[in-house]
């Protein structure tokens, strides 16, 4: 038996019993899975139900960064950048095996540029006080090329290195499930909620359904949080038909490219683009990964793909400082991901939104957590947990994360979690995911219990048809399953490939 169908197993026995959860989270992204794993430590009764795939939206397309936000200081936010400093250090010890530090170099062409990147980074390096992971310096023109094997040379003046850390998104997610589960409480993937119980004008549960299989459940609870990203206002809508929308979804792409196009284990930072951005260029898993854009978007869609124009950008800017500029046909893998930022009146750029939190009660009580970023999702999670339990009526008891080790913290290594990355999935490890990972599709496996198609669609399209037919031996799928999800994964890869159909559609 899965640890899926002993979770389902579980919750059915709870409704049968009459039992009433003390926090219910909806979200399995960073934010909810944050917010459960708070719950949980807490002793409060907690259940998390995710309508996909844990970290299927946005939190498994992320920059793979654990950091402060060094652009964050020319918008004048130290309180951000102060608090992410703090939680980029909390992470590298509760999660060493899947975030890990990682020195970034700015070069310098211009030398007007050196002051000023200077005392920013300088200033990065007092916020981050006692958290700090190396301080920034300053490198001639010979100690940059030997950083960043690659990076063009011509007008080179030199460059500024600083640290800040890297992680796999996907993998602390599911560390985060595991984390759940170890602690007493379920985290239930594919278990869609459809419905707000309401008792004297009061939410006192959900109403929610197996996607898979189709079975409802009425949830009851004592709170219930929404933390469901970009589609927070969804569920707000089901509370509250009519309401004020708070999101205002941005879409940020990245492009994957062989690792020799700036080879060396650096990162390399692009202070400010033409969209007034940052660009990195960052190693992860035997690759490069190059990003972001911002780009407003009116829609939310579940696998939001990349325009034209957005590859072009990236192409474009990453080719200015590279000896060897990457094109079209050097891209191994493209992803998009959209942002849940706080709306402002309507006319700011999402560009300038703040990445900040910010947590909403409504007059039922339901709790929404929405904006903030990986980086701080235990604090956004403390944040809403607390409003939430206080709202309830329920014990007060403090937060007890802050040293709380994630799954398998203290059974593994980054080195292992590299090699077992890197490669695609074999046999064992395909039916490790679905017994032990919750791993449902074969887009699970292939997107989020490993990386393969996020690090090479057209790699990940070819290890599809064994993928499948190894799940539906573990899951006891028939014949058609196996060509069901070799279809509807290939539909979705394409969406990864610059050649597959993902760029030139409109917004």
């Amino acid at each position: 038996m899965s640890s899926r169908q002993e979770a389902f197993e579980r919750l059915r026995a709870a409704c049968d019993s009459g039992q009433r959860w003390d926090v219910v989270v909806v979200g399995g992204g960073a934010t909810g899975l944050g917010c459960a794993v708070d719950a949980a430590s807490r002793g409060y009764t907690t259940l998390l139900v995710e309508a996909h795939d844990f970290a299927k939206g946005t939190s498994s397309r992320a920059t793979k960064l654990i950091h402060g936000g060094v652009r964050y200081l020319a918008q004048g936010n130290l309180a951000l950048v102060r608090e992410a400093l703090a939680e980029r250090a909390v992470l590298l010890a509760n999660a060493p095996h899947l975030v890990r530090p990682l020195r970034f170099v700015v070069p310098t062409y211009h030398w007007h540029q050196v002051p000023m990147l200077g005392a920013g980074l300088g200033f990065y390096d007092l916020l981050a006080g006692r958290h700090s992971l190396g301080r920034s310096r300053l490198l001639g023109r010979g100690a940059t090329r030997e950083a960043l094997p690659g990076i063009r040379e011509a007008g080179l003046h030199g460059g500024i290195a600083y640290w800040d850390a890297q992680f796999d998104d996907a993998a602390l997610a599911v560390a985060l499930a595991r984390t759940i589960s170890d602690l007493g409480s379920l985290a239930i993937n594919y278990c869609r909620v459809e419905g707000l119980a309401k008792q004297g004008g009061q939410v006192v549960g959900i109403e929610a359904r197996d996607a898979i299989n189709g079975e409802g459940f009425s949830i009851a609870a004592r709170s219930v949080i929404n933390a469901t990203g970009v589609w927070a206002d969804e569920l707000r809508g089901l509370d509250q038909p009519g309401r004020r929308a708070i999101i205002r979804p941005s879409q940020g792409v990245h492009l994957v490219v062989d690792a020799d196009f700036l080879a060396g284990d650096d990162a390399l930072l692009v202070p400010e683009t033409d969209d007034g951005r940052v660009l990195f260029v960052i190693p992860w898993y035997g690759k490069l990964v190059i990003g972001t854009t911002d780009t407003p978007r009116d829609d939310l869609p579940l696998e939001p793909r990349a325009l034209e124009s957005e590859i072009d950008f990236i192409l474009d800017t990453a080719g200015r400082y590279l000896t060897r500029a990457p094109g079209r046909g050097d891209v191994r893998s493209v992803f998009a991901g959209l942002r849940p930022l706080v709306g402002g009146d309507g006319g700011e750029q999402t560009a300038r939104l703040s990445r900040e939190h910010r947590v909403d009660v409504s007059d039922s009580g339901l709790v929404t957590i929405t904006g903030g970023k990986w980086t701080t999702y235990r604090q956004m999670a403390i944040d809403a947990v607390d409003v939430a339990a206080a709202r309830a009526g329920l014990p007060r008891r403090p937060s007890a994360t802050l040293r709380r080790r994630l799954h398998g913290a203290d059974s593994g290594d980054a080195r292992r979690q590299l090699a077992r990355v890197q490669a695609p999935p074999d046999d064992e490890a395909v039916r490790h995911a679905v017994g032990e990972s919750l791993a449902c599709t074969v887009e699970d496996v292939l997107a989020r219990r490993h990386r393969t198609l996020f690090l090479d669609a057209g790699q990940a399209i070819d290890e599809a048809p064994r993928v499948a037919r190894v799940m539906a031996e573990a899951l006891g799928r028939p014949a058609a399953w196996v060509d069901e999800q070799i279809a509807a994964f290939s539909e979705i890869a394409a969406a990864y490939r610059v050649d597959g159909g993902s760029a030139g559609l409109g917004l």
